[in-house]
């Protein structure tokens, strides 16, 4: 009987490879995605350059709650908070490509990340006597704002649509977040449809490294036994 002569390493590579970046593609398409963090609306909790991992079944399995860090898409409707211009070359725009079909996002594609400071039919507010966000009427302390930020430079009170939730970035001073859309469609508010995942750790650059918690500062509870109908402008006597 002849002896089966070993495979080379080097035939069996082309295929290794195949496999698994078909692999990652699965899971960038179905489970968890990078994406890159182009601007400094997030800051400190989030720095310019960072990657962070997104669960794209975060709410297929649960809510969106406050506190949350979201991506979601942006398509048509906000503009990119910054310009980068494409490359003039074509490989360095087909690797572009490539990083991006893998989940390495680049910066200029239409994706976001903020907070997520309000859910369907809450009010938020800004600001009550102490200079804070309410969210039906119950107010929010955020430990993650950018050092010497305001809650928000801006007032506002809207009601957040049904099916829409209402985010803001941590470095509120240099966020074009809900606040800058309140004249959109929706009031500022994204729709929920639009959400790509939930952000739960930063893997790049290892000096980075963490998970992303939602803050127990918020008590999701308290917000949502307040909630009600009560019509903007009307003021409450808590605020």
């Amino acid at each position: 009987m002849k002896e089966k002569r070993p495979t080379s390493f080097w035939r069996e590579l082309p295929i290794l490879v195949v496999i698994a970046l078909g692999l990652a593609f699965l899971l960038k398409t179905f489970l968890i995605q990078a994406f890159y963090i182009p601007s400094g609306s997030m800051e400190n909790t989030l720095q310019v350059g960072d990657r962070v991992m997104v669960n794209k079944l975060a709410y297929d399995l649960g809510d969106i709650q406050r506190g949350d860090v979201i991506v979601f898409n942006g398509v048509d409707s906000w503009d990119p908070e910054i310009q980068v211009a494409e490359p003039g070359n074509l490989v360095t725009r087909a690797l572009q490509s490539v990083a991006g079909a893998f989940g390495f996002a680049s910066p200029n594609e239409k994706d976001y990340i903020k907070r997520v400071i309000g859910l369907p039919g809450d009010r938020v507010k800004c600001c009550d006597k102490e200079g804070r966000i309410t969210v039906n009427s119950v107010p929010i302390d955020e430990p993650y704002l950018f050092a010497g930020n305001e809650p928000s430079n801006d007032p506002f009170d809207i009601r957040v649509p049904d099916d829409r939730v209402w985010v803001m970035g941590d470095h509120r001073a240099a966020s074009a977040d809900s606040r800058a859309h309140i004249g959109d469609p929706g009031g500022g508010a994204i729709p929920i449809d639009s959400v790509v995942g939930r952000a739960f750790v930063i893997i790049w650059p290892f000096s980075d490294t963490g998970f992303l918690t939602r803050p127990d500062t918020i008590d999701n509870d308290a917000i949502d036994a307040a909630q009600t109908d009560e019509p903007i402008g009307k003021e409450s006597s808590s605020e």
